[in-house]
């Protein structure tokens, strides 16, 4: 079965240039020239497999857009856009964006992205590891990582984590050391060479606010100063 996407793009041209490009990768390619036009497919179709989200398409922008996709989907996002400050990278990070590609950009860039995040969730299908990782101990804040069903566990329900945030938080419990920014850029994004450490920082603030009992006093993800993050598991 081809790997669903959908392209949310207001400039014609660039979302054709996309999805033939896509199409060539072998996805099937659902397009929307608006935020609400594709929030909308979403509800009457479910989510594709990842989407490809441009900042200013439409009267919705691209970050509110991101937050009602969150509410309810994990889908894999890359966004695209002509704003490429920090302040917009870390905005869109925040909203719950996996990657950032700033415009103008090359559409092999963009397939580039596209095969590494389908390696990514294709290590997380395949990971070997079968035992469950007990990450706090506490009876009334057990948290379970279980690698081999995807899953992690808050006193039994599910919580919602992305793919990019599901991977980092199982490189952090397997690796049993502290992996430094680059480290973590390189097993998660598989770009070491090419990314922004900013990423990192920005999704596993994301990932302390659902899994730490007090985000801001993190206990599980640890920041070594100078090295990078370790995972303290809470006995």
């Amino acid at each position: 079965m081809s790997t669903q996407l959908m392209i949310v793009e207001d400039d014609n041209r660039v979302r054709a240039a996309l999805r033939l490009a896509m199409e060539g990768e072998g996805y099937e390619v659902a397009e929307a020239a608006a935020a609400e036009s594709a929030l909308r497919q979403l509800r009457e179709r479910g989510a594709p497999d990842v989407m490809i989200i441009d900042l200013m398409s439409g009267g919705m922008d691209g970050f509110t857009c991101i937050r009602e996709i969150r509410r309810d989907h994990d889908v894999p996002i890359i966004v695209v856009s002509a704003r490429d400050d920090t302040h917009d990278v870390v905005a869109a990070l925040e909203a719950g964006a996996d990657d950032f590609v700033a415009k103008p950009f090359e559409v092999r860039v963009i397939t580039a992205r596209m095969r590494a995040l389908r390696r990514r969730a294709g290590l997380t299908a395949a990971r070997d590891t079968p035992h469950d990782i007990l990450l706090d101990a506490d009876p009334g804040h057990r948290l379970v990582l279980s690698p081999e069903r995807g899953t992690v566990r808050r006193c039994g329900a599910e919580l919602r984590l992305t793919l990019t945030e599901f991977r980092l938080l199982c490189e952090l419990a397997t690796a049993g050391r502290v992996l430094s920014r680059a480290a973590l850029l390189e097993r998660v994004w598989d770009r070491g060479f090419f990314g922004d450490e900013r990423i990192v920082d920005v999704h596993l603030r994301r990932l302390r606010t659902k899994i730490e009992r007090d985000p801001s006093d993190p206990r599980i993800v640890v920041t070594v100063r100078g090295l990078g993050y370790r995972l303290d598991p809470q006995r």
